[in-house]
């Protein structure tokens, strides 16, 4: 990553690098904006966040109820995988995130070989922006149609140290990436100005931290399971329920002898 994309990227999403996850940091309004946005303006750029506390304390987090975890959002759930897979991963992500974007080009292709197609396990990418670009990202992605959703999105994090910058910059680059994928401009334009749109994906944000308790990305539930910051695939086969089992030409830790999971 070029130095000047680098600081744009950890400037926008807050990182620290010792947790394996971008957090939202002490004495910065983020981290009383950790979901709950009441106040958004698309035009012209505007993006606001209204300050909030946070609903779920440090240390009182617990694992969320299974069946309210898979009720429907303000968006419909895309699934990566077999729909009646046995066990479903859910992701909290932050497109500028760079640990989000490292899960999906290191960790994602292994486990998809292993799980998802074989018809073991699902996943289902839900949106946790935190920043205005990560948040326009979304909606490119979700613009791309539910068919070419995730390959739209592993374009956009296989490519994110190409258009992550601050500012108008950030868009411009963007947009020549969504170009990439068959966008016009004025497609783009439309996508990134649709108010409903970026409604729902702050809607989404907002229910994954006041509901759930995410407030750093990549944020997992494994079957319900929290899991936090960079994974390895024996740590997601170590939480996977009925039977499953890795396809057998793949190598690595069996499942059930999970390393220890980092940025927890």
């Amino acid at each position: 990553m070029a130095k000047n994309e680098k600081k744009a990227a950890d400037k926008s999403a807050g990182t620290d690098p010792s947790d394996g996850g971008d957090t939202l940091k002490a004495n910065n309004t983020w981290l009383y904006a950790l979901g709950a946005v009441a106040a958004v303006a698309i035009t012209a750029g505007v993006f606001i966040w209204r300050d909030s506390t946070p609903s779920v304390a440090a240390g009182e987090k617990t694992d969320p109820d299974l069946s309210e975890l898979m009720k429907p959002g303000p968006l419909p759930d895309i699934s990566l995988g077999k729909d009646d897979a046995a066990n479903t991963i859910v992701e909290y992500a932050s497109m500028t995130c760079p640990h989000c974007a490292a899960f999906h080009k290191t960790v994602l292709p292994e486990l998809k070989t292993k799980y998802i197609d074989t018809g073991q396990a699902r996943l289902i990418l839900r949106e946790f922006p935190l920043d205005q670009l990560a948040a326009q990202a979304s909606m490119v992605a979700r613009c791309a149609g539910p068919d070419r959703y995730y390959a739209m999105v592993g374009a956009l994090f296989e490519t994110q140290p190409n258009w992550v910058a601050e500012g108008s910059e950030g868009t411009q680059k963007l947009l020549q990436v969504a170009k990439q994928a068959g966008f016009t401009k004025e497609k783009f334009d439309q996508c990134i100005g649709d108010k409903a749109l970026f409604e729902k994906i702050v809607e989404t944000r907002t229910r994954g931290h006041e509901t759930f308790g995410v407030d750093s990305t990549p944020s997992f539930f494994v079957n319900g399971k929290r899991l936090t910051g960079e994974q390895t695939v024996a740590a997601f086969g170590a939480l996977f329920s009925g039977g499953a089992k890795p396809a057998a030409d793949a190598e690595g830790p069996e499942p059930g002898k999970a390393e220890a999971p980092q940025g927890q």
